[in-house]
């Protein structure tokens, strides 16, 4: 039986965890006119055998991973919403990573000024993360995310069966978003992974769906009290600030997740160069982070390489660039612009 989870941003809608998802489908499209439903090549077979019945139903390509997430994606989006003639009382579903959830709820975001769209997350990341909150977007080529708006989803449905399409690296990678929502509010979370190894829980629906569920339930609390991403939500930004320089620096060879890791490595060793977090939170960062065979460490540029990207992050305030810190395992502040050195060094420690 699913776990309904509520979320109350600009509109009020739900996470359905641990669903089927084309049930869910059927009773929240009905009295549409038409129904688009959008996936990715890879998925497609097995999207069409199971919609088929769904009345008014449009089928829409996307590419898939990070390449859909450009503005000529956007334009093609339009004009196949053109073409099938989708009004305001129409109904988009994005059915795929957090790469389509993000560009579909963008596209429906700005077609008409807005168009209703439901999320059926694919990945991990996607469930516990990318789908749930409203922010779309798209990347540009200095930087991730940095076009986008807030539009939120009139439901999401989180069905595991899509987890068995998952090698074993993206669903380690997906589990990086979990992690972060035990560090910045619910060490739960972290006990339950402490406490048993990877197999072990992509082995077992319940434990998976017990962290999926955790880690949605930090999330829509966060977004529910601030929704346009004033500090309260920033929280959900750990690791990211670095994380999105490093995954751009990478040329997007690195998961979201991958460097969301390496992000949050960075940004425990510099609440600890400033005296903020101890040694033993930064410590329990790399166990758990290394036990769920993510990277705790970056090698591959200098510190300068990585500036650009940082500066466009999107909670810099002019020049000043600032992170999402822990001053103990459940207790968010933020360090504002920090000093030069402080970086410097913070970032040569993630080198080691």
């Amino acid at each position: 039986m699913s776990e309904v989870i509520r979320v109350n941003a600009e509109r009020s809608y739900d996470v359905f965890v641990d669903c089927e998802w084309v049930k869910e489908l059927q009773l929240l499209s009905q009295g549409r006119t038409r129904v688009a439903v959008l996936t990715t090549s890879d998925l497609a077979s097995r999207v069409d055998n199971a919609i088929s019945e769904i009345p008014g139903l449009v089928r829409i390509d996307i590419p898939e991973g990070e390449e859909a997430k450009q503005a000529r994606t956007l334009i093609q989006l339009w004009d196949s919403f053109a073409q099938a003639g989708l009004t305001r009382s129409d109904l988009v579903v994005a059915v795929g990573g957090g790469a389509v959830t993000d560009v579909v709820g963008f596209a429906s975001a700005t077609w008409l000024r807005g168009i209703d769209w439901i999320a059926v997350p694919t990945t991990l990341a996607g469930m516990v993360d990318a789908s749930v909150g409203g922010k779309t977007g798209i990347n540009s080529p200095f930087g991730k995310n940095l076009i986008g708006s807030f539009h939120s989803p009139s439901g999401v449905l989180v069905d595991q069966l899509w987890l068995e399409t998952l090698s074993d690296r993206d669903f380690s990678a997906g589990l990086a978003e979990v992690v972060k929502c035990g560090f910045i509010s619910d060490s739960s979370i972290l006990e339950i992974i402490e406490t048993h190894n990877l197999a072990e829980i992509r082995s077992s629906r319940l434990l998976t769906s017990q962290l999926i569920s955790l880690a949605v339930a930090v999330k829509a609390e966060v977004v529910s009290a601030d929704f346009k991403e004033g500090f309260a939500r920033e929280i959900l930004n750990y690791g990211h600030t670095l994380g999105h320089a490093v995954e751009t620096h990478s040329k997007y060879n690195l998961r979201h997740g991958e460097a969301v890791a390496i992000g949050m490595i960075f940004a425990a060793e510099l609440a600890n160069v400033k005296g903020l977090l101890s040694k033993e939170a930064v410590d329990r960062h790399r166990a758990i982070l290394q036990k769920l065979a993510l990277p705790i460490s970056y090698d591959r540029g200098a510190w300068t390489d990585l500036l650009p990207a940082l500066s466009l992050d999107k909670k810099a305030r002019g020049n000043a660039v600032r992170f999402v810190g822990l001053s103990k395992i459940g207790e968010t502040l933020r360090i504002e612009n920090p000093s030069d050195e402080d970086l410097f060094l913070s970032y040569e420690r993630l080198c080691k």
